[in-house]
């Protein structure tokens, strides 16, 4: 059974994730909440005064309900102060309820109306409001992508001194979008962002400095800030600190903090960091051996689409580990990662139906899937296509192919290992000269990388007109 465990750790990268602005960046000065009065003497009173229209009051009844403070937590309560408060022109009071459509808090998610509010927002100047607008343009939600749309508006928050569009703005030239791709330029408002502590900036200024992208390369300077940004609890920087840890990279191996800083970002949700300390538990590294705690990780990282955790998950259920053995469920969770062209899912799921496990035995089924799963790389995806045209299952059999892919698949020069053929390899003992010459031209051609389907069917297909 060639069935795989995901079992590396997963490299960290920070990706073109753009980085949010503050939800609520602070209160109006002058307004009711700012003075040191209780909430629960004066609720009523507020009411009152915000009933008669006073646009900061309405705001500032919105931050108690969105707070919780000096009332019940509310998000429908606060969202209706907000929307008062924001017909009225109060620009924070828009930029919030951007955030609440934006995220579904108070109402149904709606990228459309976040959108609306936004812009009412960033047009009087409000910095997150505009940071936001410039992230909706950059994802395209509720709008068209447009990063150069999206790279105006960060400016303008930038220019404001706005930490969050900083670091926006470093993404945004790391990454090339709306701008031309500048790691200088990057360092640059990474480095401007993170002086005023926003940990999302020390976080990229961070694995800059740890690459030398952009910047000289200072190991110790990428853990001082990689450190400074999970001391803020930023789940990012705890999940690539948690790495460096438990790599060995940048500091001494230590697994046990790795395992440590993995939790706290995974219990914020991080999925990366949930599928590595779900791989943790399973290997019994940092902590004792849990199969039942690994699946636990797993299925909070699957559930969010991940596709190694699902690949994971679908391991555990086939092997029996940490839940009963089940099959069925090992492929529902195989094939939603296979269906996002992750390539150890893909060879799982060829494998499953090579076996007619968890499903009907289906050798062209699993043909299909070892292909998808060999193309990217995939050795023992290789090595079992080779197989199922050796043995003619879910195709015409082939020795050629079956030896050219038993090679490829196989450690060292696979056209070097044509050359000779080894009395242990039964397969090519059977093959004639023009065979072999026929499986190193091939061989040559698939080891190309992104070329292997496409070599073999153009060979299969000069074959079939050779028929003809």
């Amino acid at each position: 059974m060639n069935f795989r465990l995901h079992s590396v750790l997963l490299a960290f990268s920070m990706g073109a994730a753009f980085i949010p602005a503050a939800a609520i960046a602070g209160y109006h000065q002058g307004s009711a909440s700012q003075e040191k009065i209780s909430y629960t003497t004066t609720l009523r009173d507020l009411k009152a005064m915000a009933a008669k229209g006073d646009a900061l009051v309405q705001y500032d009844l919105g931050v108690m309900y969105s707070k919780g403070e000096g009332v019940v937590q509310d998000d429908q309560e606060a969202l209706a102060w907000f929307r008062l408060a924001a017909a009225q022109g109060v620009a924070n009071a828009q930029s919030i309820l951007g955030v609440m459509y934006e995220k579904g808090q108070g109402a149904t998610q709606d990228f459309k109306e976040a959108l609306k509010w936004y812009r009412l927002a960033a047009a009087q100047g409000e910095a997150a409001a505009q940071t936001r607008l410039g992230m909706v343009y950059a994802k395209g939600q509720g709008v068209a992508q447009d990063y150069k749309e999206a790279h105006k508006w960060v400016r303008l928050a930038v220019e404001q001194g706005y930490a969050p569009a900083q670091a926006n703005l470093g993404v945004m030239h790391e990454y090339g979008q709306g701008t031309a791709q500048d790691y200088q330029e990057a360092v640059k408002w990474f480095s401007l962002a993170a002086e005023q502590g926003n940990a999302a900036a020390q976080t990229h200024l961070g694995l800059a400095y740890a690459k030398g992208r952009g910047i000289g390369q200072d190991t110790g300077e990428a853990v001082k800030l990689l450190s400074l940004a999970a001391e803020q609890d930023f789940a990012d920087a705890q999940l690539a600190l948690g790495l460096v840890h438990a790599n060995g990279q940048l500091v001494p191996q230590d697994l046990k903090e790795a395992a440590r800083l993995f939790r706290l970002s995974a219990a914020q949700g991080n999925a990366s960091a949930q599928i590595n300390l779900g791989l943790m538990y399973a290997k019994g590294q940092g902590v004792g051996q849990d199969y039942k705690e690994a699946v636990k990780w797993y299925r909070l990282a699957a559930d969010q689409g991940n596709a190694s955790a699902q690949t994971n998950l679908g391991f555990m259920f086939a092997k029996g580990r940490g839940v009963p053995q089940d099959y069925k469920e090992a492929v529902k969770w195989v094939r939603l990662a296979a269906k996002q062209g992750y390539s150890v899912a893909q060879n799982n799921l060829g494998d499953m139906y090579e076996n007619g496990r968890g499903v009907a035995q289906d050798y062209k089924e699993a043909v299909k899937w070892y292909r998808l799963a060999a193309e990217q790389g995939i050795d023992v995806a290789r090595a079992s296509l080779g197989e199922m045209y050796a043995k003619g299952q879910g195709v015409p059999s082939n020795r050629v192919v079956a030896y050219a892919l038993g090679k490829l698949s196989q450690a060292g020069d696979p056209v070097k290992g044509l050359e000779s053929t080894p009395q242990n390899d039964p397969l090519g003992q059977t093959l004639s000269s023009k065979e072999i010459e026929a499986a190193q031209a091939l061989t040559r051609e698939i080891t190309i990388p992104g070329n292997l389907l496409k070599a073999l069917d153009n060979f299969l297909g000069d074959l079939m007109g050779l028929d003809k």
